[in-house]
Parts: C-alpha cells; sequence; structure tokens
C-alpha cells in the first residue's frame, strides 16, 4: 500500500495517479472526500461550519455518484479544509479510506493524513512538497483561463491560509510520519519528480 501525503498544490494527486497507473493499483483522492463533503453542505444551504451537519453529509457520501468536476476549483479547496478540520467528519470518512487501502494487491491513496492516521502501516510511505511561492505559481498557472481568476498574491495568500488549517488543526493535523520519504519538488518538473517517486517506491518495496 502506497500512501502520499502533502500540502496543497504540491503536485502530490498527480504523482499519486501516475504512480497508480505505473504499478497497477487503484488510487484514491481522499480530498474528494472533503470536497464531496463541503459540496453536500453547500448545495443543502448549510454553513460551513456545522460540524454536526458535516458529519452527517460525510457519512453519506457515495463516491460513485461524484461529480469531480464540481468538486474541483480553488473555492472548494478552500471549503474541503474547512470541514477537514471536524475530528467528526475525519472519523467518518476514515472506514471508508481504510476499505479502499485494504484491497487485495494494494492501493494508492493521497491526502493529508494517510501516512499517519488512516494507513500508519502503509509499505510506501512519501510526503511531497514544495515552497509555498511555487506552489502557488502552479496553481495560478491552473486557475489562469478561467473567468475571474485570481491574482497571485491572492493564490499564495490562499495557499498559506491553507497550510497554517491543515498543520494546525488538533485533529490528524498535516504532518510528515517519521518513516515517509521527503519529495520537494519546488524544482522538479511532473516527470521528474515522477521519475524520482517511481525511483523511490522501488526502493522501499525491495527493502522492505
Amino acid at each position: 500500500m502506497l500512501a502520499i501525503d502533502g500540502p496543497a498544490a504540491s503536485g502530490k494527486g498527480t504523482l499519486a495517479r501516475r504512480l497508480a497507473a505505473h504499478f497497477g493499483l487503484p488510487h484514491l483522492d481522499t480530498g474528494l472526500l472533503y470536497r464531496a463533503t463541503a459540496r453536500a453542505l453547500l448545495d443543502a444551504g448549510q454553513p460551513l461550519d456545522n460540524a454536526l451537519a458535516a458529519a452527517a453529509a460525510a457519512g453519506e457520501l457515495d463516491p460513485a455518484r461524484f461529480d469531480e468536476e464540481r468538486l474541483r476549483g480553488a473555492e472548494m479547496g478552500e471549503a474541503a479544509s474547512v470541514v477537514a478540520a471536524f475530528p467528526q467528519v475525519r472519523q467518518a470518512l476514515a472506514a471508508m479510506q481504510r476499505r479502499f487501502a485494504g484491497q487485495p494487491g494494494g492501493a494508492v491513496l493521497d491526502g493529508r493524513d494517510i501516512g499517519t492516521v488512516i494507513c500508519p502501516d502503509a509499505t510506501v510511505k512519501l510526503f511531497v512538497t514544495a515552497s509555498p511561492e511555487i506552489r502557488a505559481a502552479r496553481r495560478h498557472r491552473e486557475l489562469a483561463q478561467k473567468p475571474d481568476a485570481p491574482d497571485f498574491g491572492t493564490v499564495l495568500a490562499d495557499i498559506r491560509r491553507r497550510d497554517a488549517r491543515d498543520s494546525g488543526r488538533a485533529d490528524a493535523p498535516l504532518l510528515a510520519a517519521p518513516d515517509a520519504v521527503i519529495l520537494d519538488t519546488s524544482s522538479l518538473d511532473i516527470e521528474e519528480a515522477f521519475a524520482q517517486a517511481a525511483r523511490l517506491v522501488m526502493d522501499r518495496i525491495t527493502t522492505a
């Protein structure tokens, strides 16, 4: 089982998908679970700071019915970060993630607490990171073609705010597991990052 953690816009999702395809494993972007929880609250007219409503929404999720188009984007990323701070929400989603991780043959999961909380016994753990400025530049490029795209300063402030919330929450904060391999992608393009990640995975598998 491969656990990939890291902050927003670090490249962990792209790497997770590439590694899953490379090694022939199913992949779960756990961030979508939190985005879907936030989306359900917003669709129901509920405030994002309603912990009980958020936990109830998390317990009723059906990943097979996710509309990823509505779950992507900076707005939903920020909303997901809000509901992810509630312990009740994290508890409601933990069992779903562990079931996915426990599939015969293994799986790849990416998120913020996979190697520390969801799957602390994962065979391979990667913590993918990059400087806030680099991550903001990547996110800014992604959003640049959209109407009313935010400027770089706004995106950087959003990245820093999410980092602070994700790292500072009391329950399952964002941090690297003690046995995780750190992969800093600040100076790497996606092909270089994938090559390094695949090599790190193989090194861990062969020495496990």
